[in-house]
């Protein structure tokens, strides 16, 4: 596998949170095909698309929030070339036509509650025309476009995805540890510049987060190396999930799993007098750990991702940063798993920010304990004979034991809403 490859699938830009910008990106895509003004929106979406948009704060928008607006700006648009970043070139004029459409209930919003796979379709008219646009499985990834009812060609310039996330995390979570770790030692300098470039992304978001933050609120936390990181991770989700003006780098599919594994193991490097190399091998490591797991909850799950994946990968990456191996880290994984496992994902939101500081904490627990050579065994709960086997089982319960409770958790939003 060429890690080149890897990070340009899984290491992407995005404004604002990954969901609500595909819907803008598909509204943008079937909006670009018709002459005139929207006069109506309708989207189809699977139950996780609609619950990471339930609440989520959106950039450029002067303080609009979740999918119906998503869906009208996206639908206001004109172009979609910038894809994940497509809320940066909502202006006056898109926002004004924006609100039109919401303020006449011309957009609206269908749950495709037996989807377990990302989808979204939009649907979009004029007086004369219909345009419709589909993303499947990933959050750039056009599977179909139409006007009129007439399909139109879908390729690199409208859309479909570049590389196949979904069989690059699936080759990854089949690798050893030591296949992984031999690929994050495979890092050209050419990749380095990559991820050094989404790392200062990630770093931006985070010291302006800080800002959001009455000074009360570091003076509690304490300032001890792993407390101050945390609270960083927090202050950059904070931010994100505010729909604060700041592009990220994601890392499959998530901004917030990009600032949970970049922040903490970039300065932690730093301050503890690492090389350079091994701290970009180290975030690399990280990204195919988050990655792999991934792959086995799913791009959107009934659990939170950043714990349960991106928290997975950051453990990893420490382990390696301070000189562990493949042991360690599978220690690191079980320690995760028998400890994370369960934390639900209820949707994109500010609140976000505090289980992002949570899994920052489990994580350098877990790193420090498999360090010591010490690791849940698989005696215990859901842990298997190795990490790999436990970030499996992880995935088992996330794709299978919380598909009631994903159902009732949206529910619980719907009624929130009536």
């Amino acid at each position: 596998m060429d890690l080149s490859e890897v990070l340009g699938a899984e290491w992407k830009r995005a404004l604002g949170c990954t969901e609500p910008a595909s819907i803008a990106y598909a509204a943008a895509l079937a909006a670009q095909e018709l002459a005139g003004d929207v006069i109506s929106a309708h989207l189809v979406c699977d139950p996780r698309i609609y619950k990471n948009c339930y609440a989520v704060g959106i950039p450029h928008s002067q303080g609009m929030v979740g999918i119906l607006a998503a869906l009208a700006l996206g639908a206001s648009l004109r172009q979609a070339r910038s894809r994940l970043e497509c809320f940066r070139d909502a202006d006056d004029a898109v926002l004004s036509q924006a609100g039109r459409l919401l303020a006449a209930g011309h957009v609206t919003v269908e749950v495709a509650k037996e989807r377990r796979e990302l989808l979204v379709d939009v649907r979009l008219s004029t007086v004369d025309n219909s345009a419709r646009a589909v993303i499947e499985a990933e959050h750039t990834n056009v599977v179909l476009l139409e006007k009129n009812g007439v399909s139109l060609p879908v390729d690199s310039t409208t859309g479909s995805q570049p590389a196949d996330s979904a069989a690059i995390r699936k080759e990854l979570a089949n690798s050893s540890f030591a296949d992984l770790i031999l690929l994050a030692q495979s890092l050209s300098g050419e990749d380095a510049t990559v991820l050094h470039k989404g790392v200062a992304l990630n770093l931006t978001i985070a010291h302006h987060g800080l800002s959001l933050f009455p000074r009360r609120v570091f003076q509690m936390m304490g300032s001890d190396a792993v407390t101050r990181l945390s609270r960083l991770v927090c202050a950059g989700v904070y931010a994100r999930m505010s729909g604060e003006d700041f592009t990220v780098m994601t890392l499959a599919g998530s901004g917030n799993k990009g600032i949970t594994t970049a922040v903490p193991l970039s300065l932690w490097g730093k301050d503890n007098g690492h090389d350079q190399r091994r701290i970009d091998e180290a975030l690399v490591l990280a990204i195919l750990v988050t990655s792999a797991t991934t792959h086995n909850l799913g791009t959107l799950s009934a659990v939170c991702g950043c714990s349960n994946a991106a928290g997975i990968g950051l453990a990893a990456g420490i382990v390696y940063l301070e000189g562990g191996g493949e042991k360690e880290i599978s220690l690191a994984m079980n320690n995760m798993v028998g400890n994370v496992t369960g934390m639900i994902c209820d949707g994109a939101k500010i609140g976000c920010a505090m289980k992002t500081m949570t899994s920052v904490d489990a994580a350098f627990r877990s790193a420090a304990l498999a360090l010591a050579g010490i690791g849940i065994p698989q005696s215990d709960g859901i842990i298997g004979k190795d990490g790999k086997e436990s970030l499996y089982n992880l995935g088992r319960i996330a794709r299978r034991g919380m598909v009631a409770t994903d159902a009732e958790i949206i529910a619980i939003m719907q009624e929130k809403l009536e």
